[in-house]
């Protein structure tokens, strides 16, 4: 009864939000069209986005703008739900605001070290920013140099690991983009014991574990295939939390000499025993794949839980990636079917 009164507000809220999230057959339909101002007229016509998106005018409906109203409409989803948090909930809300911290920093990181000559554009995350998080978009936006960035985020939780990478040799952006994620999961892990307790917390480290399991293989096979990186890079990405993938197994996955030894040493995970990982899916598509079904699964045997704000978020960026990457497709020509192999839907 007790998270029932806790809950009961969040639930019905996240459940009039969910109704608003776009169906399968939505998307087979995005998939079909052939230009990004067609999608941006189908999202006006029929979806949640069209108060956002009528802001803009017809020159404006471009991908960058578009992707734009996405990521406020997530931030309005976030503050919404916030709003109906208690205490207890606020806390795990905070936890949940770090990924988003993450990607601000990435990205002012990316314009200071390649040197962009397009300024920061950050003014749509300003108001967001400034109610909710530690990070100052007013600092960040005044860094020219990567000592700069680091010590506008002075003050944050994220300026010691960084100043301290920052004063190693022969930093790039790739290992800054490491140490933040690194961090963000490390730290997540051991702060989700002090802001949830009993059912919540082991939703959460079920839920937070098991992707941490599935990006380590996602990560590892990455390194394989595509950059053929030694054992001992390997383990310098890799997540140092195990949650269903014990040590051992681990370092059978990171030592394979191939990718059909790693294949089978994925065969024997709990994810493979307890998933199709034969599929004819790529890496990223499993990743996805089963997240959707664990967060589904936890928010349906527990709708009166943190498993409510959790999948309906997880839900919500997973929209966004797909409308995103639709947008994509088609800026580079693809066809419906090759689309819809990307977000989900049938060709019609």
């Amino acid at each position: 009864m007790g998270n029932l009164l806790e809950y009961s507000g969040i639930v019905t809220k996240i459940r009039a939000m969910e109704a608003k999230l776009l169906t399968p057959e939505q998307f087979a339909e995005i998939a079909n069209m052939s230009a990004v101002p067609e999608i941006a007229g189908y999202l006006k016509k029929n979806t949640a986005y069209a108060d956002a998106l009528n802001t803009l005018e017809e020159s404006q409906l471009h991908r960058g703008n578009i992707e734009k109203v996405l990521i406020q409409s997530l931030y309005h989803d976030y503050t919404k739900i916030y709003r109906f948090c208690g205490q207890k909930q606020r806390r795990f809300m905070k936890l949940i605001l770090k990924n988003y911290e993450i990607d601000l920093i990435n990205y002012c990181l990316r314009i200071v070290i390649n040197r962009y000559r397009q300024p920061f554009d950050l003014n749509y995350k300003r108001a967001f920013f400034d109610r909710y998080s530690q990070i100052s978009i007013e600092k960040l936006i005044t860094s020219r140099t990567t000592d700069e960035l680091i010590e506008n985020l002075k003050g944050t939780e994220y300026y010691a690991p960084l100043k301290k990478l920052k004063d190693s040799q022969n930093v790039t952006l790739y290992d800054y983009n490491l140490t933040l994620d690194l961090y963000f999961y490390t730290s997540t892990w051991k702060e989700q014991k002090k802001v949830l307790k009993k059912q919540d917390l082991e939703l959460f480290m079920r839920d937070r574990g098991s992707k941490i399991d599935l990006l380590n293989l996602q990560w590892i096979y990455r390194a394989k295939k595509y950059y053929n990186m030694k054992p001992a890079d390997i383990y310098l990405m890799v997540i140092p939390i195990h949650y269903k993938l014990s040590t051992d197994l681990v370092r059978e996955l990171v030592e394979a000499p191939g990718l059909e030894e790693f294949e089978a040493a994925v065969a024997r995970t709990y994810y493979a025993r307890h998933y199709n990982f034969q599929q004819n899916l790529t890496i990223e598509q499993m990743y996805a794949d089963c997240l959707h079904h664990l967060y589904t699964v936890d928010r349906r045997r527990e709708p009166y839980s943190v498993a409510a704000i959790n999948t309906y978020l997880f839900r919500k960026e997973e929209e966004i990636n797909k409308l995103t990457t639709a947008m994509e497709c088609v800026r580079y020509g693809l066809s419906p079917g090759e689309t819809a192999a990307y977000v989900g839907g049938k060709t019609q």
